[in-house]
């Protein structure tokens, strides 16, 4: 029973990196067109990636369940503030079930138009997630105003590129 336990934790470890490097690898790279997707944001309205080029754009994957998200969220909303004219967030809340992530965004102030909530039992199945190469989160991807992904960013590397255009 212990070797057929053990072969079991084995495969799973196996499967899980699989799917680790399949979505690393095959993930959006730096200088790229970004990936583009459609959906719908929280207020029901239809949302296109690509309709926004012409500003800088912030692609930022959250969940309303994961602490380092949270802790990070204020300096999301400050950068809204300070470069309203600059920059449009899309936050991207993967999420295990519909309730949370709008108390979340709510006491965070999260006030920005562009929201989308993506539910699934396994978070980071999101399409938008596995298309950007997501693999675990928070994960922030800057785009430039000609829609070429600048590439999974710190909000000191957000600061410097906002700051110098």
């Amino acid at each position: 029973m212990k070797k057929l336990f053990r072969y079991f934790i084995i495969i799973v470890v196996l499967l899980v990196a699989l799917f680790y490097f399949y979505v690393k690898f095959l993930g959006a790279k730096e200088g790229e067109q970004a990936p583009d997707f459609q959906t719908t944001l929280i207020d029901e309205t239809s949302f296109k990636l690509s309709d926004l080029q012409g500003k800088y754009v912030l692609l930022d994957f959250w969940g309303s369940w994961c602490p380092p998200c949270r802790k990070e969220n204020p300096k999301l909303v400050e950068l809204h503030k300070k470069y309203a004219n600059k920059l449009t967030i899309v936050t991207v809340a993967l999420e295990k079930d519909s309730i949370s992530w709008k108390k979340a965004a709510q006491k965070d102030g999260f006030v920005w138009k562009n929201q989308i909530v993506h539910q699934n039992k396994f978070v980071l199945l999101s399409p938008i997630a596995r298309a950007y190469g997501v693999t675990e989160i928070p994960a922030k991807f800057l785009i430039d105003p000609n829609g070429k992904l600048k590439g999974k960013v710190s909000f000191t590397e957000i600061e410097k590129i906002l700051s110098e255009n």
